[in-house]
């Protein structure tokens, strides 16, 4: 099978297409046809071995490999078929066409894929193509995962820094359909596509930061790590609710005192990306509540330019790679 490799960690151009052995499903496993996955920040940032939060550097590295890459095949984020499946597998079967997340295993960037029947996988919405249907579970689990700890109410002033990412792009929808009044703060060049996505409010961060007036606001959802706490602490309301979706540190350790000396909360628990989680976003694609807001669709030879463009931050949305259909 052809698969998209890296055995070395570089640049975008450390990424080829190799000939790899074809998986055989265990008895638990399922073996999938991969027909689409969606390039995120964390593949480039695994590609490159630079993550912008530090403190899980070397744990990481440790586990995903020292001085290469332990795992070649990068791709957390998937749509395809199954093909065929263990003895033991009774939730699918052959032609069933799903969608679903890896975990640490990553290998989406390939022809096939073998994954435990357990892994957070659902069938696929039926309103969305292959390529729509990658670009929702990294996303969409996050954004879900947050905001329903967040306990937002209708009316509720909702900001959302780094709101033109996958997470993002989920996050605005999700609030709206929960009721919430979305500010979104981003580049000026995404704001079209994120009013056109629901949101009411936009700040270009290049000309403006959102603590720099005197609005508040019940929930600050935050995907930049290298925010300001202490802005995005002062620009809660009273009772307000600080979701850090990418924090540091030393952001972790004041978030304990924080609700000590005043009525704010912080919560920066990470996604577990449960087949509930996926479900539900299932029914709200196929209700029209949401839906993967696409940048770009690459081919399998053209992973190097899907990665520069991430991480150049040039996308207005989600970037996808189309594998084999």
């Amino acid at each position: 099978m052809k698969a998209i490799v890296y055995s070395e960690y570089g640049t975008p151009d450390v990424l080829h297409i190799s000939e790899l052995e074809k998986p055989i499903p265990k008895d638990n496993e399922v073996l999938i046809k991969i027909y689409a996955a969606e390039v995120t920040k964390a593949d480039c940032e695994l590609r490159s071995f630079n993550f912008p939060v530090k403190w899980f550097w070397l744990p990481l590295r440790i586990v995903m490999g020292i001085t290469k890459p332990k795992r070649p095949v990068l791709g957390g984020y998937f749509s395809g078929e199954i093909e065929s499946v263990g003895r033991d597998v009774t939730a699918f079967n052959p032609g069933d066409t799903i969608f679903g997340a890896t975990k640490l295993r990553m290998g989406a960037y390939a022809e096939y894929l073998c994954l435990p029947d357990d892994y957070t996988m659902a069938a696929k919405p039926d309103n969305i193509s292959f390529d729509e249907a990658a670009a929702v579970p990294l996303g969409g689990l996050n954004a879900l995962h947050f905001l329903r700890k967040a306990d937002i109410k209708p009316g509720d002033k909702v900001l959302i820094n780094g709101a033109g990412g996958s997470i993002g792009t989920f996050a605005v929808q999700i609030a709206k359909a929960m009721g919430a009044e979305v500010t979104a703060v981003d580049s000026a060049m995404k704001e079209e596509m994120l009013r056109q996505i629901g949101a009411d409010h936009f700040i270009d961060y290049t000309r403006d930061h959102f603590s720099a007036n005197d609005k508040t606001y019940d929930v600050i959802f935050d995907m930049v790590a290298k925010s300001s706490y202490s802005d995005c602490i002062n620009s809660l309301k009273s009772k307000g609710r600080y979701l850090m979706g990418n924090p540091r540190l030393s952001d972790m350790l004041r978030s304990f005192f924080t609700p000590l000396f005043s009525d704010k909360s912080v919560l920066f628990a990470f996604a577990g990306e449960t087949k509930e989680e996926l479900n539900t976003l299932k029914k709200m694609i196929e209700a029209g509540t949401i839906r993967p807001a696409i940048d770009k669709i690459f081919m399998q030879d053209q992973a190097a330019a899907a990665h520069h463009r991430v991480e150049t931050e040039q996308r207005i949305g989600i970037v996808v790679l189309s594998m084999n259909k």
